[in-house]
């Protein structure tokens, strides 16, 4: 069973990790928080008694269902905000004729509000940029992946891969000029 202060400790360990993965799918700052801390609120109410080697798992576990549940719930007021306003009075001038169809556009900020090309132009940067990560040597890339996509601190990222500081801050220098070089090199700038 997981003491107070291992919980604390826990959660506080996760807080900055959750919030970039609850925002990465969501893409709104406030949404990414209040889903954030759904999932916090849940995992010390339901599972408190749980030991403190299983919070992690239980944690990536809810934050994933939450998140599916905020989508799920988005979906289903959308459709009856549309159907809803569809039985307002129009007041355009071709008497009322209207195409529902018309009416339902994507969100602003979405992926489905960009365009074909703008989709493909971000899919083909994203393969490119994974394509030149794996490239990296396995050290580079391994402190790469640790600091800027799992956001550990240098401290963090050094006790995880057994070595110094220095090592780490090495390794991440040199992969993000081998990464910015070689996306130079394919017309890419971040």
């Amino acid at each position: 069973m997981a003491s107070r202060q291992e919980m604390s400790d826990f959660l506080a360990s996760v807080e900055r990790r959750a919030y970039k993965q609850a925002l990465y799918a969501v893409r709104d700052d406030d949404t990414a928080l209040d889903l954030v801390q759904d999932a916090m609120l849940r995992i010390a109410e339901r599972y408190a008694d749980k030991p403190a080697a299983e919070l992690p798992l239980l944690f990536t576990r809810i934050l994933q269902n939450i998140v599916t549940d905020h989508f799920r719930r988005q979906k289903v007021r959308n459709l009856w905000t549309t159907l809803l306003s569809s039985l307002t009075p129009n007041d355009d001038e071709d008497g009322g004729d209207r195409d529902i169809l018309e009416t339902i556009g994507p969100e602003e900020g979405t992926e489905q509000a960009q365009s074909a090309q703008d989709q493909v132009e971000r899919e083909q940067t994203v393969n490119a940029i994974e394509a030149e990560i794996r490239k990296l040597p396995a050290r580079q890339r391994e402190a790469f992946l640790l600091r800027y996509w799992e956001d550990m601190d240098v401290a963090e990222t050094a006790a995880t891969m057994g070595c110094s500081e220095g090592s780490v801050k090495t390794h991440c220098s040199r992969a993000t000029h081998a990464l910015a070089k070689a996306l130079k090199a394919k017309g890419i700038t971040l």
